[in-house]
């Protein structure tokens, strides 16, 4: 579009009643650009309308250059705030990007954490059933220790009281004998 094509068309504008509102071939601008238009061109304030003397064909061309500059203008403004919009669209884009890697990431490590404590806990739990094998096998240990405790305590006393008798027996003898070389003897 440009300045470039407008000038080879024909630009014309008029105002409503109230002055509110101008139409340049079917664009409407702003009062803003519309009172910068009135002042150099216009010493009444007033637009003028589309009826013409022919000694105004210089402020023509100049009117029709400043509606091309603020046509311009006018579009280079709207051209910003549509990079502005699509710059807010792409940084909420990038933004719920990050989110959503985050939040997988997030995830991401809590199946890690829970896999780690839920591997944890299994060798927690290994290593509280081998306790039990083991106290299991030493309370095996300690009963059998004791039986063979009360076993040989068993035999011991057997022994002793054979021995005992054995040494009854022996006296026994060693008296009778003495006794019997003392009377063949006397």
């Amino acid at each position: 579009m440009g300045g470039g094509g407008s000038s080879n068309r024909r630009v014309t504008f008029e105002t409503d009643e109230n002055e509110n509102i101008t139409v340049v071939k079917g664009v409407r601008l702003s009062d803003s650009v519309i009172d910068r238009m009135k002042e150099p061109s216009s010493p009444s304030g007033r637009p003028q309308s589309q009826h013409r003397p022919a000694s105004g064909a210089a402020n023509d061309e100049e009117l029709k250059k400043r509606i091309a500059e603020e046509l311009a203008l006018e579009r280079a403004r709207r051209d910003s705030e549509a990079q502005k919009r699509r710059l807010k669209q792409e940084q909420m884009y990038v933004r719920d990007e990050f989110g959503k890697i985050l939040e997988r990431e997030r995830i991401s490590s809590n199946e890690h954490l829970t896999r780690a404590i839920l591997r944890e806990r299994a060798a927690t739990e290994e290593e509280r059933q081998k306790a039990r094998r083991f106290a299991k096998q030493l309370e095996e240990k300690d009963r059998e220790l004791k039986k063979h405790d009360a076993y040989y305590k068993e035999q011991l006393a057997r022994l002793e009281e054979r021995s005992a008798q054995f040494y009854k027996v022996t006296t026994e003898q060693y008296q009778k004998a003495a006794d019997e070389v003392s009377t063949r003897f006397k």
